[in-house]
């Protein structure tokens, strides 16, 4: 499925392939996100859901096309400023404490004005947990904490990767707080899902993958 592109998305994407070992991934995709609004990336194992958002943050290289960040080529610098990435690993050091590891990385990926790493832990039901190491954290915790990191970025794109895995209801229902807050503060996401859970209560647009042998055999 291709989505119309806007000139003055946040996000803007034209004739994007991604090919592994001479075998297409996705593609050719034209799409564009604007502030105020989340991409809803649907499809199958093997779609390349996962593969798309590393390639849009610069993980992964495109076969073709080109992505462009407020008009601008996009860049690894601009990429690095502009994105913020949750994967399906929660992407912390085990030997730092829950705290520690948002100090390093609000030092590395700089922050959000006004939020601070305790503000943040709060607001994704981790407050007390500050000292634990994240080894002692649960599955559901860590990414929690992950949750948090994204908070603090400055980074107005947030890619977001089956942001509800591992995640109880009360869990779901926080992300879907923080994306609908995240959008009213002007910023964008790409969310990609099976399908299982309903989209986050905002200005949402569909973009479904389709796995290249599924479209072989149709």
């Amino acid at each position: 499925m291709t989505a119309t592109p806007a000139p003055s998305a946040l996000l803007l994407v034209d004739g994007l392939r991604f090919a592994r070992d001479t075998q297409p991934v996705f593609g050719p995709l034209a799409f564009a996100v604007d502030t105020g609004e989340a991409l809803l990336v649907q499809g199958d194992n093997g779609a390349g859901k996962t593969t798309l958002l590393r390639v849009l943050a610069g993980l992964l290289p495109a076969e073709a096309g080109t992505v462009m960040i407020e008009g601008r080529p996009a860049g690894r610098a601009l990429r690095a400023q502009a994105m913020a990435y949750l994967g399906h690993l929660p992407g912390l050091k085990a030997d730092l404490s829950a705290l520690e590891n948002l100090e390093f990385l609000c030092g590395l990926h700089g922050r959000r004005a006004g939020q601070r790493p305790a503000d943040a832990m709060a607001v994704t039901g981790l407050a007390g947990y500050e000292d634990a190491p994240l080894r002692q954290l649960s599955a559901g915790q860590k990414k929690r904490l992950s949750l948090a990191r994204l908070w603090l970025s400055p980074a107005p794109l947030w890619l977001l990767d089956e942001p509800y895995a591992n995640l109880d209801l009360d869990g779901i229902t926080l992300v879907n707080r923080m994306i609908s807050a995240h959008l009213r503060q002007g910023g964008a996401a790409l969310v990609t899902t099976h399908g299982a859970y309903a989209a986050p209560p905002v200005r949402t647009r569909l973009l479904t993958l389709t796995a290249p042998l599924a479209e072989a055999l149709a």
